[in-house]
């Protein structure tokens, strides 16, 4: 009864992490933070109390090890559970070379971290 994951980039189960929401403008309005519930090169899942919209715009601020990294991201999915909980589905967005890399070294010791246990 198993499924087989189609998704193109292997998920990262991770930590909290700060998010501002961004108008139209670009104008930052409201910082919060959420819990990452798995994370992509591609992509974001969080869990928040806060509830959000349908292609709301995220600035995301991810601590990596030493590193924060600030990604922009586009709500695309969302799901309320019995908590008053919101599971938030984020599309990175206007992402560069350096912050990929990171995120590439980070799924990747994350993964090695799991195979070991």
């Amino acid at each position: 009864m198993g499924s087989k994951d189609k998704r193109k980039h292997f998920r990262v189960n991770s930590l909290n992490l700060s998010y501002v929401f961004v108008n139209g403008d670009n104008d930052e309005e409201k910082q919060t933070i959420g819990r990452t519930l798995n994370v992509s090169e591609s992509g974001i899942l969080l869990e928040t109390y806060i509830p959000v919209n349908l292609n709301d715009k995220l600035l995301l601020t991810i601590g990596l090890k030493e590193d924060l990294v600030n990604i922009k991201g586009k709500v695309v999915h969302i799901a309320k559970d019995e908590d008053e909980k919101h599971e938030v589905g984020v599309e990175f967005t206007d992402k560069d070379d350096a912050v990929t890399e990171i995120l590439k070294k980070y799924i990747k010791a994350f993964k090695d971290h799991q195979e070991r246990e």
